[in-house]
């Protein structure tokens, strides 16, 4: 900001030098590029996402279905129990065996996870499968996608604006180096006649 608030004072001033003009230019349009370009890339990003999550839920609730299964006995010592020390004390898992038709009538049978605290064979619980019958994971719902296309496109907007402001760093670095390499070449100039003028020899 004190480079940006150099460009009104520095505009008349005899001692300010091209390089300095330039580097206060540059971090202007870095700035606005940052106040502009960074959210609208983000309500891009962010808009694409959303669209692509809300068509997936769309299409997991066509494809998926809900199916009653029947335990038929608790399967013990599955490596697939949910662990308690990071799953909510209501959300308790039980693997279980279990039978349940599909939406086309094909009979399943097989290991599950179930729901269940205590589960007893005969215990109906709740099943997400395709269309034959197939174990499959819950639907995506629309809540949770746009979550995820909020996060994207905050994501972005950050990304952007590094890479803005990465670039504007890079700018300045450069006419740096090349600023004090006109200082080190007029040095050079003037290094054998310092202090000569005015004594004399």
């Amino acid at each position: 900001m004190r480079t940006i608030s150099g460009l009104w004072r520095w505009r008349h001033n005899p001692l300010r030098r091209t390089t300095d003009l330039a580097e206060a230019w540059a971090a202007l349009v870095a700035l606005l590029l940052i106040l502009v370009a960074a959210p609208a890339a983000g309500c891009v990003i962010g808009s694409v996402a959303q669209d692509a999550l809300q068509q997936s839920v769309r299409d997991q609730r066509e494809s998926r279905h809900q199916v009653t299964a029947t335990v038929v006995r608790k399967l013990n010592g599955s490596a697939l129990d949910a662990d308690p020390e990071t799953s909510p004390a209501r959300d308790t898992r039980s693997r279980v065996l279990a039978d349940w038709t599909g939406p086309d009538g094909t009979a399943q049978h097989g290991p599950v996870t179930a729901h269940l605290e205590d589960p007893q064979a005969g215990d109906r619980f709740m099943l997400w499968t395709d269309a034959h019958g197939r174990i499959m994971a819950r639907p995506l719902d629309s809540a949770t996608a746009t979550t995820h296309a909020v996060l994207a496109g905050f994501g972005a907007t950050l990304l952007t604006a590094g890479l803005i402001d990465g670039s504007r760093r890079l700018i300045v670095w450069r006419m740096v180096r090349r600023r004090y390499a006109r200082w080190d070449q007029a040095w050079d100039r003037a290094g054998p006649d310092w202090g000569r003028t005015g004594t004399g020899s």
